[in-house]
């Protein structure tokens, strides 16, 4: 079979250039996480971060919520930050007016339009609900606002439905719809299908909002943009309800890997996801993509020397390139190779003979199931009975 590269792949699959921009909604739906509250200080760090890796929106709160989350989103529109500053609004004139007061650029009108979520939840009909949002969709534009019109629990509405309340919406001067997959039902077929059949009925550009209740997430939003939904939405380490969102980092490195998108700082990741595990209180896990502390780590011997020769062998991307950095590990399956790398960067210089001899201490010593620190391997070194030389301070 011949060896194809992605970039081959993508061709071959007529994949066409993507025109997106990124709403990321950490401050928003990331903190309804249970558990994760950010200070008035803490969100404004995260959005100056969100807009200098080139974020097109932040949204960065919801208003109404309390006096401080309003206080909060004013200050984050005080900024002057390039990004597009949205807040998140109920289907009524007086959330509209407190984002107003805000002054953000965007509001986000949203209401449930699923049987499930009229019956149980609004005890509304269907047509009061879309009469409801209809009218702050028309107050919002009416005083200047940009208009993004999401209906909550899009994915379980029936279709035929949720495609005339999206019409509705497209009259009444919506400059956005918003597809919420509120708990995370999609798969990416379901997903592109979706999107293409709206995109057949309504004109303005389709956000992709994106629950990772089935760890899927972040396809479906590819899946979407692919089908050609423009604005896609994230979170900082996929935080928010149940099981969070969709990563902005893995988002972000997918979209340049797979389809060239190069406009994002993706070297401000790593920093900005360190941010946000300590604000929200959340750790990334240890083998998350993108960001996780094993995302650019390696043990294993023939791991390890490949990577030494040419990082591309086991590294899809550079740490560089998101701001991390490689780290070669000392435990049960490292090599001669790498531990002559790493002794030499110690400041020893070992025959290849010591060095083995070293390897077999090691694989010993990790029985206890954790990696060993230098200082450690430092300790066997000296525990060798050879002659070495040291070059260190």
């Amino acid at each position: 079979m011949q060896d194809y590269s992605i970039n081959q792949f993508i061709e071959l699959a007529g994949t066409p250039p993507l025109d997106v921009e990124i709403c990321d909604v950490t401050l928003r739906d990331g903190e309804q996480m249970p558990g994760v509250v950010f200070r008035s200080e803490e969100k404004l760090d995260i959005a100056r971060s969100l807009d200098e890796i080139g974020v097109d929106i932040i949204e960065a709160g919801f208003p109404v919520v309390s006096k401080a989350e309003k206080a909060a989103v004013k200050e984050v529109c005080n900024l002057g930050l390039n990004a597009k500053i949205s807040a998140l609004s109920r289907s009524n004139r007086a959330d509209v007016d407190a984002a107003i007061d805000c002054g953000v650029d965007m509001v986000s009108v949203f209401i449930a339009t699923s049987d499930l979520h009229l019956r149980y939840k609004l005890h509304m009909s269907c047509e009061e609900a879309v009469s409801t949002a209809l009218d702050a969709v028309d107050y919002a534009k009416d005083h200047g606002l940009i208009v993004r019109f999401s209906a909550e629990d899009a994915t379980r509405t029936g279709f035929e439905t949720l495609l005339g309340i999206y019409r509705k919406a497209e009259e009444y001067r919506a400059d956005y719809i918003s597809v919420a997959d509120t708990v995370g039902i999609l798969n990416p077929r379901t997903t592109g299908y979706m999107i293409g059949e709206i995109r057949k009925w309504v004109k303005i550009p389709i956000c992709m909002h994106c629950h990772d209740d089935l760890g899927l997430a972040l396809a479906n939003t590819l899946a979407g943009a692919e089908a050609g939904a423009k604005q896609l939405h994230t979170t900082v380490n996929g935080i928010g309800e149940r099981s969070g969102n969709t990563p902005l980092e893995e988002l972000l490195v997918a979209l340049r890997v797979h389809h060239g998108v190069d406009r994002y700082d993706l070297s401000r990741l790593k920093g900005l996801s360190t941010m946000v595990c300590n604000y929200s209180g959340v750790p990334a896990s240890k083998n998350k993509a993108v960001v996780g502390a094993n995302a650019f780590a390696h043990e294993s011997g023939i791991h390890v020397a490949a990577v030494l020769e040419e990082p591309r062998t086991y590294e899809l991307y550079s740490p560089e390139m998101v701001g991390a950095d490689r780290m070669i590990i000392i435990g049960k399956h490292t090599g001669a190779k790498a531990l002559k790398y790493i002794t030499q960067r110690m400041g020893y210089d070992l025959e290849k003979k010591d060095l083995c001899q070293l390897a077999e201490k090691v694989k010993t010593c990790s029985e206890f199931k954790r990696p060993i620190s230098c200082d450690e391997l430092r300790k066997l070194i000296l525990d060798l009975d050879i002659e070495f030389v040291y070059n260190g301070p």
